[in-house]
């Protein structure tokens, strides 16, 4: 999977994540502060995996792609430091950071990125980070940035990227060893081993398209082609908004849902109007999301990919809110159950059977003509806690995912001290007014908790979303 995000990489689909964090600087903090913080992020002299590694294809390897540790990281080519044109609202931050994460990164060093941004007309600071999706999934950089955090404001950590940082329990990636075929080998030894579980849980969720489609969980080219699914350009348009998780909390509780069954019905339900806005209407079969599911173990390698995924009906064909929750319940809960009955080495190979078809059509440019699902939704759990990063309080943390031809928008949402905040990233050029997603996402919540006051038999205070 790590050689897969490395190997399909083009200038019209840089295989790099991101995250935007908002950071508000302690009290009493002076003009300097964003210099001295910039000063402290490039005094860094001895560097941790990942950041320390740069990828190769070395001939004698055959051409294989392995990590190398790179003797001459020259860290203030790593870390930016920009400014915000006035007034310095989050508009003119959402358009530098699309216009940062459309650029690739430079494979002839470690692949990742961090800028440091003022300029914010609020008085907060930014963090724009990049690192490839080569080098780690969207959970291994939650805990990669969760190591440079802590709950006591007067805390003092290391940089992530220093090697005084807290270490992972084993590091990764590493650099290879061996010749090219004894490590082909050794795989094919272990893969067999875990066949037989893979092959099981595929005849089961094929074996499933005897039951309707609202009975089951979504599968690869089931979905209808759409808006969504086209050629995507290099450029990128990055979006952002959090809503308050007590909210979600208060509508699951009404319909025994769980919180990321609410996200998909609320990502459902703008997917909905900004097609009938903006996409000469809603298709007549349903949208299906491909969502990627965490399969890391807690004692894991902090680094690398360890994913599987469920496709997701979303039930966009459906009128009726209340209709389509229980469409997406049921189809969450069927493609996790198969991964769930999986040892680890199982889910892997599964994945691989399973997501590998899908995602080639992306990956070679023809995903509009041959749409696997129609939009990636993510849901990755973070602090619980409010944080800080050396003083600086954590105001929020905005996921920047990635895009594919065929695959024109990603929804990926990080919970974060009580808030849920929506990063949507999408192809400029190919999807018009990608902001209206989160003026639909609000209506979707809103509908959702209408419908559960209208079950509890009494009206709630409806709170607004907002970017903090």
């Amino acid at each position: 999977m790590d050689a897969g995000f490395a190997n399909s990489e083009t200038r019209e689909t840089p295989m790099h994540v991101g995250g935007l964090l908002l950071l508000r600087p302690p009290e009493g903090a002076g003009p300097d502060y964003v210099r001295e913080l910039y000063s402290g992020f490039t005094s860094t002299k001895e560097f941790r995996p990942p950041f320390d590694v740069k990828l190769v294809h070395p001939p004698e390897r055959l051409g294989f792609p392995h990590w190398t540790k790179d003797e001459d990281l020259d860290i203030e080519y790593h870390i930016r430091h920009s400014a915000l044109p006035r007034p310095g609202r989050y508009r003119e931050l959402f358009i530098l950071v699309s216009r940062l994460h459309g650029t690739l990164l430079d494979r002839s060093r470690p692949l990742w990125e961090y800028h440091l941004i003022e300029g914010l007309e609020t008085g907060q600071i930014a963090l724009y980070s990049k690192l490839h999706h080569a080098l780690l999934d969207g959970v291994a950089a939650m805990r990669l940035l969760q190591s440079s955090l802590s709950e006591d404001p007067k805390a003092r950590v290391p940089n992530p990227w220093s090697k005084e940082a807290a270490r992972p329990r084993r590091e990764a990636p590493r650099v290879a060893v061996g010749s090219p075929l004894q490590a082909v080998a050794d795989a094919t030894k272990n893969q067999l081993a875990n066949v037989s579980g893979a092959v099981r849980a595929l005849v089961k969720a094929f074996g499933a398209r005897q039951r309707t489609s609202s009975e089951r969980m979504a599968l690869p080219f089931e979905a209808p082609r759409s808006p969504l699914n086209v050629r995507v350009t290099g450029a990128r348009r990055f979006v952002a908004q959090s809503y308050s998780l007590a909210r979600v909390d208060a509508a699951r509780s009404v319909f025994g849902a769980t919180v990321n069954d609410i996200v998909l019905a609320m990502c459902s339900s703008a997917l909905r109007r900004y097609l009938e806005e903006y996409g000469g209407g809603v298709p007549e079969r349903p949208l299906t999301s491909m969502v990627p599911v965490s399969v890391r173990p807690s004692d894991g390698e902090e680094f690398g990919n360890a994913v599987s995924v469920a496709f997701v009906n979303l039930a966009t064909h459906l009128a009726d809110p209340e209709d389509r929750l229980k469409v997406i319940q049921t189809s969450i809960r069927d493609g996790r159950s198969l991964i769930q009955e999986l040892s680890f080495a199982e889910v892997t190979l599964y994945t691989a059977l399973l997501a590998a078809p899908a995602l080639t059509p992306a990956l070679l440019g023809l995903g509009a003509l041959l749409p696997a699902t129609n939009v990636v939704i993510s849901n990755i759990p973070g602090p619980s806690k409010t944080m800080y990063w050396n003083g600086a309080r954590l105001d929020g943390m905005y996921p920047v995912s990635i895009v594919f031809h065929g695959l024109a928008v990603n929804i990926t949402i990080t919970s974060y001290a009580g808030s849920l905040d929506f990063g949507i990233v999408a192809c400029r050029r190919s999807v018009p007014r990608v902001q209206r997603i989160i003026d639909f996402l609000e209506d979707g919540l809103v509908e959702i908790e209408e419908l559960a006051a209208r079950k509890r038999g009494a009206s709630g205070d409806l709170i607004g979303g907002s970017v903090r």
